[in-house]
Order: structure tokens, then sequence, then C-alpha cells
């Protein structure tokens, strides 16, 4: 520290040093899940690709409800969704990589190092 910064309570400092890894992980593992949602969307669009858009098919409605509809029906759904999924993961990356360098300056003002061992 400083010579003209005052003493910080290392209990306060483990509990945002915390928080930080906390809030890094939690929005890691959202965008892991965005990922495998996402990727499942695009393997659905690709097997669409080969079938006649008047075959049916089926897809799980937001209640949980499995509707028939054709394919020409689901295609554009998974599309829109896939755009707003990659939206979504877009801005928590932007967030991520905030929080990180919001992160980095807590440890760097803190003098705060990371021992191995």
């Amino acid at each position: 520290m400083s010579p003209g910064k005052p003493a910080v309570d290392q209990n306060v400092l483990q509990r945002r040093y915390d928080a930080y890894k906390s809030g890094l992980q939690q929005l890691a593992s959202k965008l892991g899940d965005l990922e495998t949602e996402r990727d499942e969307h695009k393997l659905v669009l690709r097997a669409l690709e080969q079938v006649n858009d008047t075959r049916t098919c089926f897809r799980m409605g937001g209640s949980g409800v499995l509707m028939k509809r054709t394919v020409a029906d689901v295609r554009p759904t998974l599309e829109t969704n896939t755009k707003g999924i990659e939206g979504v993961m877009d801005a928590l990356m932007k967030q991520y990589h905030a929080l990180e360098k919001e992160f980095a300056a807590f440890q760097r003002e803190n003098n705060i190092k990371i021992v191995r061992g």
C-alpha cells in the first residue's frame, strides 16, 4: 500500500476478492450454458437444412409442451433464437471482461499477489 492510504481490514479485502472471483465464475458458467444452447440450436438448424420444408417436426414450447409444426415454421424461430443467444453471449462477454479489468485493478491497488503452492 502507498504511504498515504489508510490500512484496509484484511477481512474486507478477502470478501471483495471472493466477490470478484464469484462474479467471474458465475459469468463464465452462464456463458458456458449459453454456448451449449447456441451449439444445440446450430446443430438442429444444420440437420433441418437437408429436410423438406413441409416435413413435420416437433418443437418444445416454453411451457414444456411438445408442439407439432413444419420445418418451415420452426426454422425462423431457431434462427432468431440463435441470434438472440449470441447477442446475450456478447453482452455477457463484455461484462466478464469489464469485471476482469476491475478485478485486476483491485488487485493492483491493494497489492494482492496470488501465491500458488
